[in-house]
């Protein structure tokens, strides 16, 4: 049951991390391209970012929202 549910918090923390980068991206009137270009990165890997890719890297989600939005991305272990 524990493995279950820990999958699940794993999998509901990288949706939250798709739905912010969109509302990110649209609140600042950008494609998905146009951020792609100003990161550094493609439009596909913004795509897997927004609809909830499990296999991203974190210094490229990172870069994406410092250099995209100007914004620093905190962890915390609980």
């Amino acid at each position: 049951m524990k493995k279950n549910r820990d999958e699940y918090e794993v999998g509901f923390e990288a949706f939250k991390l798709g739905v912010m980068l969109q509302q990110l991206r649209t609140e600042k009137g950008l494609t998905q391209e146009q951020l792609a270009e100003k990161c550094g990165t493609t439009k596909s890997y913004i795509s897997r970012i927004e609809n909830n890719a499990s296999d991203i890297r974190l210094s490229t989600v990172m870069r994406i929202f410092q250099e995209g939005f100007g914004k620093q991305i905190r962890l915390s272990l609980n």
